[in-house]
């Protein structure tokens, strides 16, 4: 076709008299580019979008917006760091791990962090990156050790001999071997390893049982350790171990490493040191203003499964419908998010995966809300001490009721009674909080909500209730589908009254 455009071409340019015939030719040519160009955007439309890169892109975002990066190098000396200090040399703000060398440690120990740091190998060149690693121990089996290795080097492949004669290059490598896996557990994806000499960039993130290697700007590894069962078919103290050290785990030989930094994604504290209402701590963002109800909006609908499928006009006529019912029965008086108790829940206006949030809530007696995490229900929130018996609906008389609330809390061992913050609509997984930390209706109270995967833990008035208990998909009836990765927070309408302030939430990566 392109030979034609160009004879095509030529005879027009080259032959104005013919003027009959050059339009004819000008309009076979408009009608060619016009073929093209919808070629090319079928084409385009058609290539596929590198999953693990997009993956990525979410992951660095996050980082971008909360990350606090601290510098792991302090000018050209080893400050901070232990073990081989001899093997390892600051030349130009680049690390240096010499032929030979073995570990360098850092003095400080994380829990839940962001690694980031370049690194350049030589041909066949090993090294490996230690996390969560106890005092004395190895990094590979006390903790976890993520592969630094030119897995295409000539010490790692060789020419095997087909039955065909034929030869094929072979890698003597196992699959959690190759760069970037945590050894021995899981096998990284590979593709993304740029040639000897050149500089990569890798982001380690790990919090609880979650590990992310981010190569390139794509995702060779996400893995959920809980879930987790080691490829090389051993036991891994160190898949369980929550704190340690850094180790670069040199292996003899030259390795190169520069702009090393880290960001500490470590559990907050129950509760917060911020003393205006509504003015978010350090490492958080405030997702209620104190003022409006700017960044919410109104449930769209009451399924959230047929919510995420609603498209186009359908989901912007039903968005304007609950965002007026929002608006009659939401709004803020003296800095407090207030309900009437007469409308529907109230909804992020964006959606969230992993993080974690503090939360202030207060409700009369006999109330009954919760929050939805993900769209999905929910931390219960509601009065221990009503006494209302099951099927007793809000406001009847309770004279047959002859103990006392403290009694009632005593001797009624399921349900509200026991307090809120449970992962209530849970069947197979603990939905009860482990102890009663609520405070008396019409106090405030406070949530620090984290989510890591499906997992959630929650603090009540500085109490742990709930240690990292699976939230179940609430809209799969059939047990099969997982817990969608993220979607919008809910403020649970239940018909009563309702009071919250200092919403504040900081993002994980994932």
């Amino acid at each position: 076709m392109l030979k034609i455009l160009s004879r095509v071409t030529c005879r027009t340019v080259f032959c104005p008299p013919l003027v009959g015939v050059s339009k004819l030719l000008l309009g076979t040519l408009t009608l060619l580019a016009g073929t093209l160009t919808l070629c090319g955007q079928e084409q385009q439309a058609e290539k596929k979008v590198d999953a693990n890169m997009r993956a990525a892109q979410r992951a660095m975002q996050i980082l971008q917006a909360t990350a606090e990066w601290q510098p792991m190098l302090k000018g050209e000396t080893l400050d901070g760091w232990s073990g081989d200090t001899q093997g390892y040399v600051v030349e130009d703000g680049v690390l240096i791990c010499k032929k030979g060398s073995k570990n360098l440690v850092t003095e400080k120990q994380y829990s839940d962090f962001a690694f980031q740091f370049e690194f350049k190998l030589q041909e066949s060149g090993n090294n490996g990156i230690g996390i969560r690693v106890p005092g004395s121990g190895h990094p590979a089996s006390s903790g976890m050790e993520i592969q630094i290795l030119d897995h295409n080097g000539a010490k790692y492949s060789g020419m095997a001999e087909l039955p065909d004669g034929k030869q094929r290059k072979m890698s003597w490598l196992k699959p959690w071997q190759y760069h970037g896996s945590i050894y021995g557990i899981t096998p990284a994806k590979t593709g993304y390893l740029k040639p000897v000499g050149e500089w990569n960039q890798e982001t380690i993130i790990a919090i609880d049982d979650h590990v992310m290697v981010i190569l390139n700007g794509a995702v060779i590894v996400d893995a959920f350790l809980d879930d987790t069962v080691p490829v090389d078919g051993r036991q891994h103290a160190g898949m369980k171990s929550r704190i340690g050290h850094l180790v670069l785990a040199g292996h003899s030989d030259r390795v190169e490493f520069r702009n090393l930094k880290i960001a500490d994604y470590a559990v907050s504290a129950a509760e917060h040191a911020a003393s205006d209402d509504n003015v978010p701590p350090s490492g958080f963002v405030a997702l209620f203003n104190g003022k409006d109800l700017s960044g919410w909006k109104g449930l769209a609908h009451k399924n959230a499964t047929e919510r995420r499928e609603l498209q186009g006009k359908a989901m912007r006529d039903a968005q304007a419908q609950a965002d007026t019912v929002m608006r009659e029965h939401w709004s803020v008086v003296d800095g407090v998010l207030t309900y009437d108790g007469k409308g529907q829940s109230l909804c992020t206006g964006r959606d969230y995966g992993d993080f974690e949030m503090y939360i202030d809530w207060k409700i009369p007696p006999g109330a009954d809300s919760g929050i939805y995490l993900r769209g999905t229900p929910q931390i219960q929130i509601w009065d221990p001490w009503d006494l209302r018996m099951k099927g007793q609906q809000e406001g009847e008389p309770s004279e047959a009721v002859s103990i006392t609330p403290e009694e009632w809390v005593a001797a009624y061992k399921n349900g509200r009674n026991l307090g809120s913050g449970g992962l209530w609509n849970n069947k197979r997984w603990r939905n009860a909080p482990t102890a009663l930390a609520d405070k008396r209706p019409g106090e405030w109270n406070r949530f620090l909500i984290r989510m890591v995967g499906d997992k959630v833990t929650i603090w009540l008035n500085g109490k742990r209730i709930v240690d990292r208990v699976a939230l179940e998909n609430y809209w799969d009836k059939t047990g099969t589908i997982p817990l969608i990765r993220a979607d919008q927070i809910e403020l649970q309408h239940h018909g009563s009254a309702l009071y919250f302030k200092n919403l504040y939430i900081r993002e994980l990566p994932y």
